[in-house]
């Protein structure tokens, strides 16, 4: 008996021990994620009204949050039967019990691995099915597709699935509107409750678009389709609140002007560069104040381009909203630190916040240039592209920023930071993006950057393992790789674009090495928000 009481007590206390070492390691992966306090002196500057109104978005941000978790996850209340605190934190940034930051790996084993369509498709539907599936609103951004009594396939419109938490969106948002003295955020907000309700988001886009003078703006609804990794089609609901910064706005107006100019620079035949961008674009600046849904979970966005419908784009541009705050705690947190292990010393100066703020401004920018249409009679290059377009998309978008950026400060059009500053704190943030891992878009994009630029012998190594940027050989690299992105999307090459990303969006040995030393430096891989309004 003693002996079976003996096993049994050290059984007890190695499960304590494995127990332990589990929370321990949650943990850790929660510490990954930086506290950053959102605040922001503009909310000085605002009225009464402005305040109520803001209230009131936030009302409506919290149900787009509850919706998000039913379309990613299920039913959230699960993940408040976690016992592990450090578990349920770590489900609580990632929406569910996969991790976005290494691949969707499960970290919760008994709920497996993440469905390729999450909860937009049915989990047992198969590849036969979808084909065979004959409804043309199944490739709508807006319907979830579901089974009907028979166990066939039927899409839903997000207005009747959701039909509940979308009426109390709606009538918070309408008395927002009626208490609003702004006429342009009245008027978008009315035509927003209107598109909730039909699942027609272009009037209430093109209404975004004319709201000119607002200092204080929502992005609400059903927006990127980044988590349906099934058929990259299903948009996910989210919400920004954020605050107009009028004087850093200014400084950026002349910009918008240059659009068509910047669009006939673009390194690739004249035959890609027919598409004209429209000018009443925006390019502001705005701190942001809340988070909720797609674009809190996981990494967090620093910078907006939207709308992302092409017809608006070609009607009214569109607009890009750098959110400055949100930008400078990734870069203090975790860029510039990167960038301190990595880039060997003389080089380090290059590190600045200014250049992390361009580099991401020409980001969106560079998602209003380049080509729209095919040139080989395929139709749109997000058609043609299929599951590829939102990887390369994102890649066009990195290079270009960075080839804009590069071309005027040659001109003398960007002020107080350099050609070196740019592409050196460009390179530090690649690998800050490629911690990001596989599973998200952004991540390969990078990934695919940066090992095309080392191949082109952008950086390399230095004796003493740092990174040494080679800044002509950069500049040329810039060019081809931007060249060869814009003809991919123009000819619709999709089964190259795959062939490339296979071989091109992987993380190489040594870049392995350089992220396991950041790791055991403990240096974040991004942020998450405490809301302090």
């Amino acid at each position: 008996m003693k002996k079976i009481i003996t096993i049994i007590g050290a059984a007890a206390v190695l499960a304590a021990a494995c127990s332990h070492t589990q929370e321990n390691d949650m943990q850790a992966k929660v510490d990954e994620y930086a506290i950053f306090e959102v605040k922001s002196p503009l909310m000085d500057e605002l009225s009464d009204k402005d305040k109520q109104v803001l209230n009131l978005f936030r009302e409506a941000g919290k149900i787009m949050d509850d919706l998000f978790w039913k379309q990613t996850f299920g039913d959230k209340s699960l993940m408040d039967g976690i016992e592990d605190k450090a578990t349920r934190d770590f489900a609580m940034i990632n929406y569910g019990p996969w991790d976005r930051l290494e691949d969707n790996a499960s970290f919760i084993p008994e709920y497996g691995a993440k469905p390729l369509g999450a909860n937009y498709y049915p989990a047992d539907m198969t590849a036969a099915e979808w084909e065979a599936f004959d409804d043309p609103d199944k490739e709508s951004q807006y319907t979830v597709i579901r089974r009907d009594e028979n166990g066939r396939l039927k899409c839903v419109w997000y207005r009747d699935e959701y039909k509940e938490e979308i009426d109390k969106v709606c009538r918070y948002l309408e008395e927002a509107a009626a208490i609003t003295e702004n006429e342009g955020l009245k008027n978008y907000l009315l035509k927003r409750v209107e598109a909730f309700r039909t699942d027609d988001y272009f009037e209430s886009d093109l209404a975004w678009m004319d709201m000119k003078d607002s200092k204080i703006d929502i992005v609400i609804g059903p927006i990127e389709n980044y988590d349906d990794k099934l058929n990259e089609l299903k948009t996910s609901y989210e919400c920004f609140i954020l605050l107009k910064d009028e004087k850093r706005s200014k400084e950026l107006e002349k910009y918008v002007s240059m659009l068509p100019e910047l669009q006939k620079m673009l390194p690739c035949p004249d035959e890609y560069k027919t598409f004209v961008p429209g000018t009443s674009s925006d390019l502001n600046v705005y701190d942001a104040i809340y988070y909720a849904g797609d674009c809190n979970c996981g990494s967090k966005t620093i910078a907006i381009n939207l709308p992302n419908d092409d017809r608006v784009q070609a009607l009214k541009g569109a607009r890009r909203l750098q959110l400055h705050n949100s930008m400078n705690a990734k870069f203090g947190k975790i860029l510039l630190p990167i960038g301190r292990l990595l880039i060997e010393p003389d080089q380090q100066k290059h590190l600045r916040s200014e250049a992390f703020f361009w580099n991401v401004t020409f980001h969106e920018v560079a998602h209003g240039l380049g080509v729209k249409e095919t040139v080989n009679g395929k139709g749109k290059v997000d058609d043609a592209m299929g599951a590829e377009k939102t990887t390369w998309e994102e890649a066009k978008a990195d290079i270009l920023g960075l080839f804009m950026v590069c071309r005027l400060i040659d001109m003398k059009e960007i002020p107080l930071i350099s050609k070196e500053d740019a592409i050196t704190t460009f390179i530090a943030g690649l690998v800050r993006s490629v911690r990001f891992g596989s599973a998200s878009s952004h991540g390969k994009a990078n990934m695919m950057c940066y090992n095309f630029m080392k191949e082109n012998g952008a950086f390399s190594r230095n004796k003493d393992g740092q990174y040494h940027i080679d800044y002509e050989k950069a500049l040329k690299a810039i060019d081809d790789w931007a060249g060869l992105i814009i003809k991919t999307q123009a000819t619709g090459d999709a089964e190259f674009a795959r062939t490339f990303s296979a071989e091109y969006a992987v993380v190489p040995e040594a870049l392995s090495a350089d992220i396991a030393n950041i790791n055991a430096h403990n240096i974040p891989r991004d942020i998450k928000f405490d809301f302090v309004w």
